[in-house]
């Protein structure tokens, strides 16, 4: 049987990069799959590749009536929730003169203040035993140039998975971390930079990771499975660092 056949798993920013991984991974193993997104494009690509053993939905994980909206509507479905990954988020790497409100204001609103109110909307449809698993950064712990607001952001949700674990296993959930170490999605076309820009800070910090190069989207994936999964019942309020060894450094 597939670790996952009858469960009901939910992914925010689950329409590309480690959320689409994760999402086909989950399905792979026999889960229903609820992902969100923002993009229309890429909701329905995520719509193509995922089949009909997901729900796509548009929602805004910064946005906090979305995701009372997102509530109702699984609620609406009859839909409960036996996993969750928190892994929507948003990067900007930018010097510390230069940062501003409005920089500061997108990714605390994405990366954690839309996640502790997404998790907020989505308890009372946890089932017992669920497992919330949030996505962090090793950024949080390695003090890299330029990504003071992401790594501040990273470092508020990571510490999430000690007090949520704490207030959640009376109602039988467990919340973790997993912390990648630099991953070859999409998210680095974002950032803003021109392509010689982006190649550079690309070989800058591949050149800072012991294993020499980003990982995939699907290795992040297997982590996230494992710790949604009846084998790690006794892992609770962790965080596993999947950085190729860069926090070593």
């Amino acid at each position: 049987m597939k670790r996952f056949e009858g469960k009901s798993v939910l992914i925010t920013g689950g329409t590309s990069g480690i959320g689409l991984a994760a999402a086909q991974a989950f399905v792979a193993e026999g889960a229903k799959v609820i992902v969100t997104g923002r993009s229309e494009a890429t909701l329905a690509q995520a719509r193509e590749s995922l089949g009909e053993n997901a729900l796509v939905l548009r929602s805004d994980a910064s946005d906090l009536t979305a995701a009372q909206a997102l509530s109702a509507t699984l609620t609406e479905q009859n839909i409960r929730l036996d996993a969750v990954f928190l892994n929507a988020g948003v990067v900007e790497l930018v010097p510390f003169s230069d940062v501003t409100e409005s920089i500061w204001d997108r990714m605390f609103d994405t990366n954690i203040k839309g996640a502790f109110f997404t998790l907020q909307a989505l308890t009372p449809l946890l089932n017992e035993g669920a497992s919330i698993v949030l996505n962090g950064s090793i950024n949080a712990h390695i003090g890299m140039p330029n990504s003071s607001v992401y790594a501040a952001s990273k470092a508020a949700l990571i510490s999430l998975a000690k007090t949520l674990s704490a207030e959640l296993i009376p109602v039988g959930a467990r919340v973790n971390v997993v912390s990648p170490g630099p991953v070859a999605t999409p998210i680095y076309g974002k950032l803003g930079l021109e392509a010689e820009q982006l190649e550079a800070v690309a070989a800058q910090i591949q050149g800072q990771i012991p294993l020499g190069r980003f990982a995939t989207p699907e290795e992040i994936a297997s982590t996230v499975l494992h710790l949604a999964a009846p084998e790690s019942a006794f892992i609770v309020g962790t965080e596993i660092i999947a950085d190729g060894g860069m926090g070593q450094l």
